[in-house]
């Protein structure tokens, strides 16, 4: 007997959804079978599926060890509810934008049975509805006509295993040309859809009958291969490496990708530079100069090209320019400088730190590098008292809200996000307002924070700088590099054409936290001093992810508040290296929201998928927003949600920016976070969950990361040979980039070498 003839059906309405998650539709329902009292459990991909309605299912019943008897649905079809009680929680499950429970209750007490043909066929009639006024009924309709033309898409897409949030951002995007994109242009969804990546539209192509070797389909998985690439910070891959990626990825012999390569090549879709060596960030200049090996064709996707020569040919004007606006500088008097600033501050600089104010002012573009107490802010602090006392104007920015407000705060100047210094336009296709055709007018502009910063991002800033201006880049060069593409700090020091200090020394007031000490020994490959007399810095013992997740809960929720008064939800900051796991992002942040903002009838929430958004929750941007100006990294706090409405009010640092449920996407729980997207912001406290597990994350550079982004206390929990291997794997994860090659390739070997401090 085949499986199909043995299928058992099932009819019932769905009562509630437990479980779903976004990217493959797979849910965990309860059902009351028709005719009955009960619920059972209904397991499967159920997409486009909602409370209150009637569904007829084919599947088989299982015994789960853990969770008892329950249905594996294989297929089902979804009809509206027949009863009072189901058309009201079909309508009260936030389906439709403007009837939430209240409304629900509302309009199904009034027209009873009659709802969903009153909303049908005369959806005006809700006016009679006491609170239902003439601007609510519009919204109800055009949400209703929407809603039917997204269930259209659902019932195309529900085989292919795409998630309701994914049909409605499909529908968002094509309006009434989403079926046919769908079905004759299934690609697009990858490049066009933020959440839609190569895999599902391939998925979806597939079962529209596109061949294996088609060349769209393949086209579309260079170009998608490509994209990971650049993910994972590279500019651009080697041809080879790309061909072989993109030959796994789809399945296909390496020779049929070959003459798609080549297509998008000369579509200029993708650019192939030609006759390079294959150079690594971690060659030194002389090395990169006699370096001999094969020749290869680096391929780029345009923008990273096109940003990485930027980068370059602003950089070489900007140095090469006649024109100075702190030229008043190249004659001052430093001792009597220096002096005058010895008797405004309590601090006086070391002669590494004269040097690095020295060069900042008289040098066009230079760079400030050094670990955690080395003394960067005092130089930048003294910088923009010589530049206030010569009547000179100076901008201030860095590449996160955070990283800005502790700028300001160090400096009491006015510090803006690099994306909100160059006035981004979002509707005018993300320009930005400052470029080489309107600069920004300053004498110096000083960017924090520099090792975040990506070429794309750097590309454009650089534009914006005019040609007079001096350029001061400050950055820890051995913190973990940008998440986007590209390692430009670590590159422009690497060609060693821009001037350099790098401080080295960890002065007086810094030497009682072991915050500071240990990070300087994590760098050198030293163990760090755990438990020492300066009581903010701990290990706790753990051996495994699940004793480790469970001490992480009890030192933040109990322990710290306790012992030190900070608070669990406000000042500390759980970072760990992966995201998967007991004591992986993902896990620890569904513990620490039951812990520390538990499930409240005075709070609202909404479950979208595995995950609950509440009042309260700390969030975390996930890729940059232009239209709200909040970008990949920005941490903030849900103060607003609105059932009725389907939004949601993040509170960004004072800004508040609002997003539709179907946007939710864009937004994770930040109660744990990974190490790399913690970079730019510092917390009073800090806990770092490191075990062997963790192995394949373990570097030096990343526990350094985690360590430094601690103000007050650094708790790690886990065990000593963790945090060994860490501390001795100092091997940089190599990105493939060409901007230190490109800075050498105009400037004469007399030149280089210009640095100033130990390297």
């Amino acid at each position: 007997m085949s499986e199909q003839t043995s299928l058992q059906t099932l009819e019932g309405t769905l009562e509630r959804l437990t479980f779903q998650n976004e990217e493959n539709g797979y849910t965990v329902a309860k059902l009351v079978p028709k005719g009955k009292n009960y619920e059972v459990t209904v397991v499967g991909t159920l997409t486009g599926v909602n409370p209150g309605e009637s569904v007829q299912l084919r599947g088989v019943w299982t015994t789960h060890p853990q969770y008892g008897r329950q249905f594996e649905v294989r297929e089902y079809t979804v009809q509206l509810p027949a009863t009072v009680e189901g058309i009201r929680k079909y309508l009260g499950s936030g389906l439709i934008k403007g009837i939430g429970p209240v409304n629900a209750g509302r309009i199904v007490d009034y027209f009873g049975l009659k709802t969903l043909d009153v909303i049908e066929n005369d959806i005006h009639r809700l006016r009679e509805v006491p609170g239902i006024g003439e601007k609510r009924t519009t919204l109800i309709a055009r949400a209703w006509e929407e809603q039917k033309h997204i269930k259209e898409i659902m019932v195309f897409l529900q085989s292919h295993g795409v998630s309701t949030g994914l049909a409605v951002k499909i529908y968002k995007q094509y309006a009434d040309q989403s079926l046919a994109v769908v079905r004759n242009a299934p690609y697009r969804l990858a490049k066009d859809i933020y959440g839609i990546g190569f895999k599902t539209a391939d998925k979806i192509a597939q079962k529209m009958g596109f061949a294996v070797d088609a060349p769209e389909r393949i086209q579309a998985g260079l170009r998608y291969a490509l994209g990971a690439f650049s993910d994972e910070g590279h500019c651009f891959a080697w041809r080879d490496d790309l061909l072989t990626a993109a030959a796994e990825l789809l399945e296909v012999p390496r020779e049929a990708c070959e003459p798609q390569l080549d297509a998008l090549i000369r579509l200029e879709e993708l650019i192939a530079e030609n006759g390079e060596s294959r150079i690594t960030n971690s060659d030194s200049a002389s090395k990169i100069q006699n370096l001999k090996s094969k020749i290869e064709q680096a391929i780029y996707l345009p923008p990273f090209l096109y940003a990485e020569k930027g980068v370059a040919n602003k950089l070489r004007q900007l140095q090469t320019s006649a024109r100075d606006r702190l030229a008043v500088f190249q004659n001052v008097e430093w001792d009597k400088a220096f002096a005058w600033l010895a008797e405004r501050n309590p601090i006086r600089l070391a002669e590494q730190q004269q040097a690095a104010v020295r060069m900042a002012l008289t040098e066009k573009v230079s760079i400030l590098t050094g670990g955690p107490g080395t003394g960067k802010t005092t130089i930048t602090r003294s910088i923009i008292q010589l530049l206030q006392a010569k009547r000179c104007s100076v901008l201030l920015c860095a590449p996160t809200g955070r990283a800005a407000k502790r700028l300001s705060e160090a400096t009491g100047l006015e510090a803006k996000t690099i994306h909100r210094l160059l006035e981004v336009k979002p509707a005018e296709g993300f320009r930005f307002a400052r470029d080489q055709e309107n600069p920004l007018d300053a004498d110096m502009i000083i960017v924090d924070e520099t090792s975040m910063v990506d070429i794309l991002l750097m590309n454009h800033l650089l534009k914006a700088v005019e040609a007079g201006s001096h350029l001061l880049l400050v950055g820890d060069v051995d913190q973990l590099p940008s998440v986007g593409a590209g390692n430009v700090l670590r590159d422009l020091i690497a060609s060693a054409v821009i001037p350099v200090t790098r401080l080295d020394t960890i002065f007086r007031q810094a030497e009682d936290s072991y915050i500071i000490v240990n990070a300087h020994r994590i760098n050198r490959g030293e163990m760090p001093v755990c438990n020492g007399p300066a009581r903010d810095f701990f290990l706790f013992a753990a051996d495994d992810a699940e004793r480790a997740a469970d001490l992480v809960l009890d030192i933040v929720a109990r322990r710290i508040p306790a012992k030190f008064g900070y608070d669990a939800d406000r000042d500390i900051q759980v970072l760990s290296p992966m995201h998967r796991g007991a004591a992986g992002v993902g896990e620890l942040n569904r513990r620490l929201q039951e812990t520390l903002n538990p499930p409240d009838a005075r709070k609202a929430q909404s479950v979208h998928g595995a995950r609950v958004f509440r009042v309260g929750d700390r969030v975390m941007q996930i890729r940059n927003d232009y239209d709200r100006q909040v970008f990949n990294g920005d941490m903030g706090r849900i103060t607003a949600l609105d059932l009725e409405e389907h939004t949601l009010t993040v509170n960004f640092d004072g800004a508040l920016v609002g997003y539709e449920f179907t946007e939710l996407d864009e937004l994770v729980h930040a109660y744990a976070v990974s190490i790399h997207k913690s970079q730019g912001s510092e917390f009073p406290v800090v806990v770092i969950p490191i075990l062997t597990q963790h192995y394949m994350m373990l570097q030096r550079n990343l526990l350094y990361t985690g360590v430094t982004r601690a103000e007050k206390l650094v708790v790690l929990v886990g065990n000593p040979r963790a945090i060994a291997i860490a501390v001795h794997n100092d091997k940089i994860a190599q990105r493939n980039t060409r901007l230190t090659e490109r800075l050498l390739a105009w400037v004469p070997s007399s030149a280089r070498g210009y640095y100033n401090g130990s390297q």
